[in-house]
């Protein structure tokens, strides 16, 4: 993996963590544990600070900043799409977010939310728990069914067993 200090601020990433060598964390960034960081990922910790609680996926291509100043907080059992851009104060635990998704600066996102791929989440703007958002700008089209609530934590689950299996088993030729 490629992390970097800046500024005296050095990355911490559990050891049950997974980070793509091609992934890059730079400064005050930590990584909870079991989390998966795909490759070509990029956690700036450089203007803020970054954290991640346990289990989040961070999949291929997501961009992660922190406004100035400030901290992102993402929390725990989180899938983060590929290709995700999030710039925002906080993404709640459970939450599934699509592929190419934006999240905002200012924006918070509490629990169990699902964002739809290519959603854009405004600037200052509230997700609320137990619903599914889509669209530019994101808006409510439904309640979370028992199937989302079923399903967010299986995904969650297979990334976090991704972690072991990719430090047995990743190999470069």
């Amino acid at each position: 993996m490629s992390t970097y200090s800046f500024e005296g601020k050095t990355p911490v990433i559990h050891s049950g963590a997974y980070v793509h060598e091609s992934a890059q964390v730079i400064g005050d960034v930590v990584i909870g544990d079991h989390c998966f960081v795909g490759a070509g990922a990029i956690l700036r910790g450089d203007y803020g600070s970054i954290r991640i609680g346990d289990m989040t996926c961070v999949e291929e291509g997501c961009i992660i900043h922190a406004p100035p100043g400030e901290t992102c907080r993402i929390g725990s059992n989180c899938m983060l799409g590929h290709g995700a851009l999030i710039h925002c104060d906080e993404i709640g635990s459970y939450v599934r977010m699509g592929m190419g998704a934006i999240v905002s600066w200012h924006a918070l996102i509490e629990d169990w939310v699902v964002i739809g791929d290519g959603a854009i989440v405004p600037p200052n703007q509230r997700l609320t728990s137990g619903h599914v958002y889509v669209g530019n700008p994101a808006h409510v089209v439904r309640a979370l069914s028992e199937e989302d609530k079923r399903i967010t934590p299986l995904g969650v689950k297979l990334y976090a067993d991704l972690c072991d299996r990719y430090r047995a088993g990743l190999k470069r030729i």
